[in-house]
């Protein structure tokens, strides 16, 4: 029985410390990596029928607008310079984020 109690309390801090999300650093804010994920299909999907690149074409008005959006970029879409924000964001590149090796990235 007494070596059950701290057994557990080691599951619960390793569960704890494994379900950690990865964060992504744009400046003063932190989203997490579902969220710009999200926001990456977003402006993929948003300009599917331009002809430019979708990711270059990132206009924080028709982001910001889109009721689709995460909550948590609603901060960043009333900042000066949140299409700059909102571009470099579309550009994170979800592969090398999950493996934690690309620089805006923490919680691994």
């Amino acid at each position: 029985m007494k070596t059950m109690l701290p057994t557990i309390a080691l599951l619960i801090l390793a569960l704890g410390l494994a379900s950690e999300a990865v964060q992504v650093q744009e400046g003063e804010f932190s989203f997490s990596l579902e969220a710009v994920r999200k926001l990456q299909e977003l402006t993929e999907s948003s300009s599917a029928t331009g002809k430019q690149n979708p990711r270059l074409r990132t206009s924080s008005v028709s982001v910001c607008a889109d009721p689709a959006l995460p909550e948590e970029f609603l901060p960043l879409c009333q900042q000066k310079g949140a299409s700059l924000s909102l571009s470099r964001l579309a550009f994170v590149p979800m592969d090398v984020c999950e493996i934690c090796a690309f620089a805006a990235c923490t919680g691994c």
